[in-house]
């Protein structure tokens, strides 16, 4: 039970979802120079993970069955639709306003609606924006049908452990994620002012896609059917497009500086 309750918590912080918005907050937060930007995964991991563990500890205390109300399904899935909407114009408002001799920054953004939301300078708002993602059906009945079967068997530190355990796994997908996708940006952003516009794009255009499949599972039966069972191929799918991205980012930099070597060489 421990190994799947781990397992578990591994392809929970697998979901699409999670990884588009540790890669904003991530992208967001290297832009603004901020110490824990290769952290945002780790943070925001946290701070799901203080939701599922307080949800373990209380059904282990309670020690019968719960089950989470209805309403949760549409907060959380709302919550996640308006933070990837937020990050992805963010990120494309500052790719298209950018001074061509300038990395892009968040300088100028003056949206008051988004900046609000996007106002995360601190590890303390990060780790709350992970604790909004945890507000969901699916996190909190997880958390719930763990706690109680485990509260069967050895009581509340029972589901202490197993909550500890599936925060673990999901620790470590997040927390990888966001370390891999800081360094990803620090290259490209070192190597030339064209793959910082790429990465920021790349970035924009992941969020602006998992909040449309959001929206489109909300509204229309077909796409929630098709969907389902497909999380962890949407999530392959957000990290070969950032690594695609960066692999382009670099290809197409390095030909430009060669190009622009090669004028200096034919000019002097």
């Amino acid at each position: 039970m421990c190994a799947v309750i781990f397992l578990l918590g591994m392809r929970h912080g697998f979901d699409a979802d999670h990884l588009a918005t540790i890669d904003g907050l991530t992208r967001l937060s290297a832009r603004r120079q901020q110490w824990f930007a290769r952290y945002c995964g780790t943070l925001f991991s946290l701070g799901h993970g203080v939701v599922v563990m307080a949800i373990a500890l209380s059904v282990g205390l309670l020690s019968q069955r719960w089950t989470p109300p209805q309403w949760l399904n549409a907060f959380g899935a709302w919550t996640s639709i308006i933070l990837l909407l937020s990050l992805g114009i963010a990120n494309l408002h500052a790719m298209l306003t950018a001074q061509p001799d300038r990395q892009v920054s968040l300088v100028g953004f003056k949206s008051r609606i988004l900046g609000r939301i996007l106002q995360v300078s601190s590890v303390w708002g990060v780790g709350g924006v992970g604790a909004l993602f945890a507000l969901s059906f699916d996190t909190v009945s997880q958390a719930a049908l763990f706690a109680v079967t485990a509260t069967q068997y050895g009581g509340v530190w029972h589901s202490a452990m197993l909550g500890l355990l599936f925060v673990l796994g999901m620790l470590v997908t997040d927390g990888l994620n966001g370390w891999w996708i800081s360094r990803l940006i620090a290259r490209a952003d070192q190597i030339a002012l064209m793959a910082s516009r790429i990465m920021s794009a790349a970035v924009a255009t992941v969020s602006l896609l998992i909040a449309g499949l959001g929206i489109g599972k909300l509204v229309s039966p077909l796409i929630q059917d098709w969907s389902e069972g497909k999380e962890l191929a949407f999530g392959a799918v957000v990290l070969a497009v950032m690594l695609a991205s960066y692999l382009t980012a670099s290809t197409l930099a390095r030909l430009s500086a060669k190009a622009a070597l090669s004028r200096q060489e034919q000019d002097g």
